[in-house]
């Protein structure tokens, strides 16, 4: 069996169907995701043990694979058509088989063609600080951020830096000089690439995830040093991330983490991919800019607060999610159901009809 021909037959129907992952398991047909729904592909045949683990052999090398079986879990990047085209993924056991999840990284955008909000230009242009994009998973947080990074290579000689597991999106650099570093194999891990990162000279460091404690603390120091820092967060809004932060240290760090937090971070934005009713998604964000008043919360152990303080603070930039999907329901992009789906409060959004 020519695995990679068929694993490359399924990457091409996830790219004729305009879809965004494609799930393969033992004893189903393959599966892909279009406009947020699961599709099951009933033509294919079903796949076998042997199936998972030719298309595994495809996409890693021996020494993975050996990995893989030691410790359960693997999350790797593919290449197709000689790079035109890249997918992340991971696989895993179920059940005592492996399944895989492919999701397809799109071609960097820019900021216009995304729908997203040109104050993220703005902050994409700062010098320093500290910028969260966050939102539950497949929500788009990885192009965002992407797109603003290639925003600062086409008009900034730069050096950019990210710490990646795996790599997504590969950068052609133009102004700026870009290094990539994927967990694993470029580096042992992100607080250690994170250290290293002080001695590289860096301007910009793309942090793929924060995952702990010690890789937020050197990304807020980074932040604080004269480095601009972006990273990405699994969380549904700004109050929740700050919480989240926090609530990663002890309790006798908190303070200070608080008080670094407070001064360093430009803004938070939580985005999410509302279906459009044309078809497509589109997305609708809630944005916080830090200022005083913001700065003034998080010291003061007020998180609690940040949601009015966005809703008031629209004369300051910031963006409320339920004014976000307003505004997507006034210009006919998305429905009325779609916006109570996805807003985080309900009965402010009616307010708001």
């Amino acid at each position: 069996m020519d695995y990679k021909t068929k694993l490359d037959s399924l990457i091409e129907t996830v790219i004729n169907d305009r879809g965004s992952d494609l799930h393969l398991s033992v004893g189903r047909v393959p599966a892909i995701r279009v406009a947020g729904e699961l599709i099951f592909l009933l033509k294919n045949e079903v796949l076998t043990k042997e199936d998972l683990w030719g298309i595994i052999g495809v996409i890693v090398d021996e020494t993975k694979v050996k990995n893989f079986k030691e410790t359960l879990e693997l999350d790797f990047s593919y290449s197709y058509k000689n790079g035109d085209v890249r997918l992340r993924g991971n696989a895993f056991f179920q059940k005592g088989d492996i399944a895989i999840a492919f999701r397809l990284v799109p071609k960097v955008r820019t900021l216009e063609e995304l729908k997203l909000p040109q104050v993220l230009a703005d902050l994409s242009r700062k010098k320093q600080g500290f910028f969260l994009v966050v939102g539950p998973v497949g929500q788009g947080k990885s192009t965002t951020i992407a797109s603003m990074l290639n925003l600062i290579n086409k008009e900034e000689a730069r050096h950019i830096v990210t710490i990646e597991d795996p790599i997504e999106y590969i950068y052609e650099p133009e102004k700026s000089m870009i290094n990539q570093r994927e967990i694993g194999i470029d580096t042992k891990d992100f607080a250690t690439a994170l250290k290293s990162a002080f001695r590289e000279d860096a301007n910009v460091l793309m942090i793929g995830e924060m995952r702990n404690p010690e890789t937020i603390s050197a990304a807020v120091t980074a932040a604080e040093t004269g480095h601009l820092v972006l990273s990405t967060l699994h969380t549904n809004n700004a109050a929740q991330t700050i919480d989240r932060i926090l609530d990663s240290f002890p309790g006798y760090q908190q303070d200070q983490i608080r008080l670094q937090l407070s001064t360093s971070l430009l803004g938070i934005f939580s985005q999410r991919l509302v279906p459009k009713i044309t078809g497509g998604m589109v997305p609708a964000y809630e944005l916080l800019l830090n200022n005083n008043a913001i700065a003034h919360l998080i010291r003061e152990k007020r998180t609690q607060e940040i949601p009015v303080a966005i809703e008031t603070g629209t004369e300051s930039g910031m963006v409320d999610l339920n004014h976000s999907l307003m505004e997507l329901i006034r210009s006919g992009e998305i429905s009325v159901e779609s916006a109570y789906e996805y807003s985080l409060n309900p009965k402010g959004l009616e307010r708001l009809m």
